[in-house]
């Protein structure tokens, strides 16, 4: 994590027990939580549950005489690296709006000296009323980041925008803000997952690739700041939020969505695992199990990444390499016919399905090893090292 201390503020709503949670997984992952209750938080949660979780005293009264100096709203946030506010009621983003400092919370937030992130959760009526919505303009304006809402089932019944995101998804926009915005203002189209060739109404030809190098290269690309489009074959995992998803199945599928939206793109990156051959005669029906052998015509899919690489003014390309034996070399005669500045090389014997891989990447500069590590991590630093590159191609 690039953060080591949050301030966990906390204001009156029935997703203030989920608050807890988010605590729970901050303090899992070694940052140190201190949690701020405002006086309407109390009535949904207690403060001996977050000071189980945190091990830290909670502080709701700005008077509050455990800080010696009486300054709880100073003190409480010097040294931190962000202030949290999830939830953040409806009335706590309008005392934002005015700079109102009526309680230990909001004085807080208006003396910080750090970012301050927030969290909306009401009801959808509240949330799309013209007052919360000017409110949240002018937050943005202010440069408080808006996490969510989302929309979904709230505890009053009804079904709408408003709902808190989950703590989940908190620890990843928290996270994802503390990364450099190395991508800011690009658009990017990442490619994903397996293609899948159908031979008849319900088998198919396709691969083991899980789809989670490309997603967390789509996630690393939205931290980064950028626009991104994830053209994503078939699997079973969350798209990252803010992308825009398209969903294919083919290799004929992939390559109509890929020159459906590559045109506008500053950076195309070919992550997905595109057969390389389809069946040229697929049934309509189920083919019945008569003959003990079957053939198969296949005729070859057209090279998506090559095809794009070609164009006169391409964007920057991006390609990856699994192979089974001689990684580097054929890797790098892949790179020079395509004509790409960067293709990474991993062993797909190691990598397939698996969170952790050892990546290659091969430019004309040579090849620089990223040593095994999640591919979370392996994704960030190759959105660093395509920046390094692409801002030296347009300096």
């Amino acid at each position: 994590m690039d953060f080591k201390r949050i301030v966990l503020g906390v204001t009156g709503g029935v997703a203030a027990y989920k608050a807890a949670e988010l605590a729970r997984l901050l303090v899992k992952e070694d940052i140190d939580v201190q949690v701020v209750l405002s006086e309407a938080a109390r009535h949904f949660v207690g403060a001996a549950t977050f000071q189980a979780i945190t091990g830290h005293p909670v502080f709701s009264d700005l008077w509050d005489e455990r800080v010696d100096n009486g300054m709880a709203h100073i003190d409480l946030s010097r040294g931190a690296d962000a202030i949290l506010v999830a939830p953040a009621s409806a009335d706590f983003l309008a005392k934002l709006v005015q700079g109102a400092a009526s309680d230990l919370l909001s004085t807080m937030c208006l003396a910080r000296d750090c970012p301050l992130l927030v969290a909306p959760a009401m009801n959808r009526q509240m949330w799309e009323a013209s007052a919360t919505q000017r409110n949240i303009t002018q937050l943005a304006a202010d440069g408080v980041a808006v996490l969510g809402p989302d929309s979904g089932e709230q505890a009053c019944g009804e079904v709408g925008f408003g709902r808190m995101l989950e703590p989940e998804s908190l620890l990843e926009a928290l996270e994802a803000h503390f990364q450099p915005k190395l991508f800011e203002g690009l658009k990017v189209v990442v490619t994903a997952g397996p293609t899948y060739e159908a031979i008849d109404a319900v088998r198919g030809l396709t691969n083991a690739s899980s789809g989670k190098m490309g997603y967390a290269v789509a996630r690393a690309a939205i931290e980064a700041g950028a626009s991104v489009t994830l053209i994503s074959g078939r699997v079973f995992l969350e798209p990252p939020r803010g992308a825009r998803i398209l969903r294919v199945g083919s290799a004929q599928e992939m390559l109509t969505a890929v020159e459906t939206v590559v045109n506008g793109a500053d950076i195309f990156i070919s992550v997905a695992a595109v057969a390389d051959y389809y069946v040229l005669n697929p049934s309509e029906q189920k083919i019945k199990k008569d003959a003990h052998i079957l053939t198969l015509e296949l005729a070859p899919n057209p090279d998506i990444l090559a095809g794009i690489s070609s164009r006169p003014k391409p964007p920057f390309c991006v390609g990856f390499a699994a192979e089974s034996e001689n990684i580097e070399e054929y890797a790098e005669i892949k790179r020079r016919r395509k004509h790409l500045p960067l293709i990474v090389a991993n062993d797909v014997k190691e990598s397939v399905g698996s969170d952790v891989v050892q990546l290659i990447l091969l430019d004309a500069a040579g090849r620089h090893v990223l040593e095994k590590a999640d591919k979370r991590t392996q994704a960030r630093k190759l959105v660093a090292h395509i920046a390094t590159l692409y801002n030296a191609r347009h300096e």
